[in-house]
Formats: C-alpha cells, structure tokens, sequence
C-alpha cells in the first residue's frame, strides 16, 4: 500500500550572519581616557594650573606638584583629573589689552640725518618717527632711542655710512631687528626679541663702505611703561 504523501514544509531562510562590529577610531578618545596624551593636551592642562596659580586658587609648592604630573602623564585621561576641581583656562572673557601706542598716522615724510663731514646726534625725550633715513659721509650720527616715545610699534631706521659712523641704541626690552652689508666696513645689529609682545619694533636697514653700521640695546634701560607691565604680570603670576 502505498504511504500518503506529506506535505512538504517550507525551508527557513538562513539567518544572516551578524556584521562584524567596526573597529575602534584611532583619533577618538574612549571613555576611558585612553589615548596617548599629546603636547598641546599637557600645554592645555598646564595653562589651567598656570591661571589658578595666578587668581590665588592653588599655591606654588601645589602648582609644581601638579606640573610634574602634567608632563609625567601618558594617556588623557591621567590628565583630567589633575583639574577636576579647577575651572578651564579662559572661562571668562579676556579683557583688551591697554594700547601703548596712539592711532597709527598714516604714511608720512621719513625723518632724515645726514652728517658730512660732521656729526648729528638726537636723543633724551623726542618722538620716534616711523621711518628714519640716517647719511653718514665722513661723518658721525648717532640715535639714541632708550629715552624716546615710540608713536607707533614699528620703526624703521635707514642707514648708510661712507667712511662714516652710524649708531642706533634702543631700551632693553624692545625688538631689534636689521639686515645689511658691510662693503670694507662694518654692518652690526644685535638681534633683540621683546618679552611683550606689544614691545615696540625697531627694525635697522642699511649699507657701511668703508665705515661702520651698528645697532644694539643699551644696558640698563628700558621702556618704562613696558616695564611696569612685566612688574604687573610677574606679580600677578606669584599671586601677591
């Protein structure tokens, strides 16, 4: 006798395998804090302690603990605890800093020394132009900038010596800057770079034939309202 045929059941479709998960972003922290710390993260974490230090939050001898284990750390998220109970650097607004200078004038007449045969001297208190062209034909010039009033942060001096002398003497704690050429002679300026950075920029230019081109800060002297704000900042670092 033949067997009553069944009815064939319909075959389930396979399960599709579960996609793999996607591997981890080098670039993207954990939660755990563990990527690499880099330089600016310990730069960022140490101008949070730099500030509390200054409004009085944390004292020296903890700021130094805690600097060392700024740069003794490895991973981010050795870093974040070190100012947990700190608020971040720059919160708040910055104030604008007091300006040094008065408005820019607009482009003028270079101020203009020449000795031949002679010698040409300004210093004490006087008003520094932005450009100075400054001849010197066996003669003598010499600009004294230590006791002047910078109107503007740029000042330019442009000078030539033919078997003369040309001498620039600037404050301390401004920028100097220069390029020359010294043909049988003498083409000097001692680079100088300001600890403010809105220090007045004296830049010297020029050419000495058979005669010389010097430029350098003069010890001792210093651009007095320039020096109150070191004054300030210093203190305001140690937070007396």
């Amino acid at each position: 006798m033949d067997l009553e045929k069944q009815p064939q059941q319909p075959v389930a479709p396979a399960e599709p395998a579960p996609a793999p998960a996607p591997a981890p972003r080098p670039d993207v922290a954990d939660p755990q804090g563990s990527l690499r710390a880099s330089d600016a993260d310990r730069d960022r974490i140490a101008d949070i302690l730099r500030d509390a230090l200054a409004e009085g939050r944390i004292d020296p001898e903890e700021h130094s603990d805690r600097i060392d284990a700024v740069y003794r750390a490895k991973t981010v998220g050795e870093l974040e605890p070190i100012v947990r109970d700190l608020p971040a650097s720059g919160t708040g607004p910055s104030p604008a800093p007091a300006p040094l200078y008065g408005p820019e004038d607009p482009e003028g007449p270079a101020d203009t020394m020449v000795a031949v045969f002679s010698a040409s001297t300004r210093k004490g208190r006087w008003r520094v132009g932005r450009r100075t062209n400054a001849f010197s034909l066996f003669g003598s010039i010499e600009i004294d900038l230590t006791e002047a009033i910078f109107a503007q942060r740029l000042t330019t001096i442009n000078a030539t010596s033919i078997f003369g002398n040309v001498e620039v003497r600037v404050p301390e704690n401004v920028t100097l800057r220069g390029s020359g050429t010294g043909v049988f002679g003498n083409f000097e300026v001692v680079t100088l770079e300001g600890a403010d950075p809105q220090a007045p920029v004296v830049v010297v230019n020029g050419y000495a034939i058979f005669g010389n081109v010097e430029a350098r800060p003069r010890r001792g002297k210093w651009v007095t309202d320039l020096q109150n704000r070191v004054q300030d900042k210093f203190r305001k670092h140690l937070g007396h």
